[in-house]
C-alpha cells in the first residue's frame, strides 16, 4: 500500500468529516480510518527497525 496515497485519502475524508460535523460518520467509516493509521504506523516501525538492524549489520561486520 502506498503511504502518500494513505495520507491523502486520510487528510480528505478526516477534512470532510470535520466540515460535516460528523454527521457522515459511520462506525465502520472511523474503524477504517483507525485501521489505515494502524496500517500506517505499522508500515513506519517496520522500516525504522529494517534500517536500524541495517546499520548494525554494517557496524558489526566491519
Amino acid at each position: 500500500m502506498d503511504i502518500q496515497t494513505l495520507t491523502t485519502w486520510i487528510r480528505a475524508r478526516y477534512a470532510t468529516l470535520k466540515t460535516a460535523k460528523d454527521t457522515g460518520a459511520t462506525s465502520t467509516e472511523m474503524a477504517l480510518i483507525t485501521g489505515a493509521l494502524l496500517v500506517g504506523a505499522g508500515l513506519l516501525v517496520v522500516a525504522v527497525r529494517s534500517k536500524l538492524l541495517e546499520k548494525i549489520g554494517v557496524i558489526s561486520g566491519g
